[in-house]
């Protein structure tokens, strides 16, 4: 790549060039920047200077970066991954297809794509991953970054003559308005940049401490004990745990299996194939420098599997949770209440869609019609007698039918006779779980994983619908995208069943649920001080010196660590996004947006004319920056309609600024793209 010394980049608008900085060029920002380019041409031949300012590279960001540990995986399947719209998206800019990620590694393997960073030699567990990457494998975070920075660069390489992508490796400390409209936006290495437009493209970051971790933190200060609050666990400062001892684990989702991978086969262990135990099972070799792991959660259980099980019948489509019964409901004249007047209709989507599974799949293991059970559905709510009467008789075998309760909560009103009949009863569930997920005779289960994704992804498009009421807005936010979470983004298969080879090998033990944590100062003498699990499930207290909280601390603006999101709202150019009922208020702690072309709004209620913002700390709905192909996604609509803004902000624009970055003195340049 040939190379020079820039020292000023001068975009004179007499010359009719328009100018853009993006915060955050992970999945989300270059998701947008492939929208803007395709939608360009549309809106004339003008030069384009696009800033991408984020200290990770360009593509995968903080979460998905190339620096971390390879052991670290995808929740979702090698063929579930794309960045690329196509004849599903209903988008007004224009659909461009391309490979999803399976179909990438396939055409690098047969070099019809050969543009890919990476290295063979040097890089050959990355290089075997991707040879033997299928349908069914779940890439590792190391191998999705090359996917995403070769979404980048194919992105890039699309860019008009005369246009130009600047790369700041560093981050957004402020943005100001100017007098004229133009925004000028400082940098963290002392730099600073006029630009027309800002859009804040940001991912999870780092936030304050909670009044909870506060305290923890504080005591474990004090008493020199070791605590580790809410954060990306590959960020985590895991050397504090040491070999042998104790460690109290909260939380049993994605986090918490991260953090089993990294202190266990991350320190050493390896797994071995226990085919005595069953086809898939492990049997986990420890290295000796593991902690003991004591985990446990709300519910107790670890999230569900991902699920594999084919489909015997089609993919189920919503019957109760569609766009015109969500439209009939929430335009009615009295507030919308998520848990009295949806939430019915969520649980008979779930019967509806397991029972057709079964009616269609597996006939042996049903009585009756099919039409008869679904007018019974029709007619009643989920939780009525009559519905219960028509499901038990339709679905003989109790263990096939769905129960929404202690499907959320299976432990509940469970009790153990000892330490030892828990652990077994927990690897059980987690057996039970993955013969669910997994075998093509329970594929009910699977078809209650896309009836979920499917009401989820419908309820997605109406979030922001002023006739919720505010406890809707906070459940909404909070319980229903935990349980959704629960169900539909668990791990890989494969991790449960190392999950089951370490409980099986004593270096992890179930707490089960209703965990909470007690601080002990002690007595200075007999008992040292200590962290102290209680739970619904545990005989006696448990004692530790080391704590873990195993989850992503919330997507709160106001708590972020941020500087270009605290910025926003410390200025007061944003705000956070309240829901008030007219009698209750509600704070969601993410930067409100305009629902429309995702606008910041002001404390005023209008609308910023030159920022926009989009990803998981805006009021807009977020569901992740790739996703599923031929499924409409959220996240490329959005992507399509702010780029179509922008692009309108860029070709209306009457200011005569001139669009300055100051970025010397080192940078590379390479197909219009400008690495600072």
């Amino acid at each position: 790549m040939p190379t020079g010394t820039i020292r000023l980049i001068d975009h004179d608008p007499r010359r009719g060039s328009r100018c853009v900085t993006v915060i955050g060029a992970g999945p989300r920002g270059v998701g947008w920047l492939e929208r803007f380019v395709e939608n360009h041409p549309e809106y004339g031949s003008m030069p384009l200077v696009v800033h991408l300012v984020d200290p990770h590279p360009v593509g995968g960001g903080k979460i998905w970066r190339d620096e971390q540990s390879g052991l670290l995986k995808l929740n979702s399947l090698a063929a579930d991954v794309t960045m690329f719209t196509d004849e599903t998206s209903t988008i007004e800019g224009p659909v461009a297809p391309g490979p999803s990620l399976v179909e990438w590694a396939e055409g690098v393997r047969d070099g019809s794509i050969d543009d890919v960073d990476l290295d063979r030699e040097a890089e050959p567990e990355l290089a075997e991953e991707l040879e033997a990457l299928g349908p069914g494998s779940f890439p590792t975070r190391r191998l999705q970054e090359r996917y995403l920075s070769w979404f980048f660069r194919r992105a890039a390489a699309k860019l008009a003559a005369g246009s130009r992508i600047m790369i700041h490796p560093t981050s957004v400390t402020a943005v100001m308005d100017q007098a004229n409209g133009t925004q000028r936006v400082h940098l963290a290495d002392g730099s600073s940049m006029t630009t027309d437009v800002v859009l804040y493209a940001l991912g999870h970051t780092e936030s304050e401490p909670s009044a909870e971790s506060a305290a923890l933190l504080e005591f474990a200060e004090q008493h020199g004990l070791a605590y580790q609050q809410p954060a990306y666990t590959a960020d985590a400062d895991l050397a504090r745990f040491m070999p042998g001892e104790p460690v109290l684990v909260r939380g049993m989702g994605l986090a918490a299996i991260d953090l089993l991978v990294l202190l266990g086969e991350g320190r050493g262990g390896r797994y071995e194939p226990a085919p005595e135990l069953g086809p898939t099972r492990l049997r986990y070799v420890p290295s000796g420098l593991e902690p003991r792991i004591l985990i446990g959660s709300r519910r107790g259980v670890p999230y569900h599997a991902k699920p594999t099980a084919p489909l015997a019948g089609d993919v189920p489509s919503c019957r109760y949770v569609t766009a015109g019964a969500l439209a009939k409901l929430l335009d009615r004249p009295a507030r919308v209440d998520f848990r009295d007047d949806l939430l019915p209709l969520i649980h008979k989507e779930l019967l509806y869609g397991v029972a057709r599974e079964l009616f269609t799949g597996h006939p042996e293991r049903t009585r009756g019609s099919f039409d008869d059970l679904v007018a019974v559905l029709d007619a009643h709510r989920a939780d009525s007698d009559e519905v219960r009467r028509a499901v038990a008789a339709a679905i003989p075998d109790a263990r096939d039918r769905f129960d929404l309760a202690a499907f959320d909560r299976p432990l509940a009103g469970r009790e153990f006779a000892d330490h030892e009949t828990l652990q077994e009863a927990l690897r059980e569930y987690v057996r039970d779980d993955l013969y669910r997920r997994s075998s093509p005779e329970q594929s009910a289960t699977t078809a209650m994983f896309f009836s979920l994704l499917y009401a989820y992804m419908a309820l997605v498009d109406v979030t922001d619908h002023p006739n919720w009421t505010a406890r809707s807005i906070a459940t909404m936010y909070g319980q229903w995208h935990h349980f959704f979470s629960y169900v539909a983004s668990g791990p890989p298969g494969h991790r449960l069943e190392e999950l089951l080879a370490l409980s099986e090998a004593g270096i992890v033990e179930f707490l089960g649920g209703d965990v909470r944590i007690v601080l002990d100062e002690g007595d200075g003498e007999r008992r040292d001080a200590a962290f102290v699990a209680t739970g619904a499930h545990l005989a006696e207290p448990v004692r530790a010196s080391a704590l873990i909280d195993a989850w992503l601390p919330d997507a709160d603006a106001e708590t972020s660590l941020n500087a270009a999101l605290r910025d926003l709202v410390d200025s007061g150019v944003g705000k956070v996004h309240v829901h008030d009922d007219g009698r209750d208020v509600v704070s969601t702690g993410r930067i409100e947006v305009r629902s429309s072309d995702s606008r910041i709004v002001r404390p005023d209620g209008t609308a910023h004319p030159r920022r926009f913002a989009i990803g998981a700390y805006t009021s807009a709905p977020f569901v992740g920056a790739f996703s599923r192909p031929r499924t409409n996604a959220v996240a490329f609509r959005e992507n399509d309609t702010v780029a179509r803004a922008i692009l309108e902000v860029l070709r209306t624009r009457n200011d005569a600024a001139v669009c300055l970055a100051e970025i010397g003195p080192e940078v590379e340049v390479f197909d219009g793209v400008v690495l600072v």
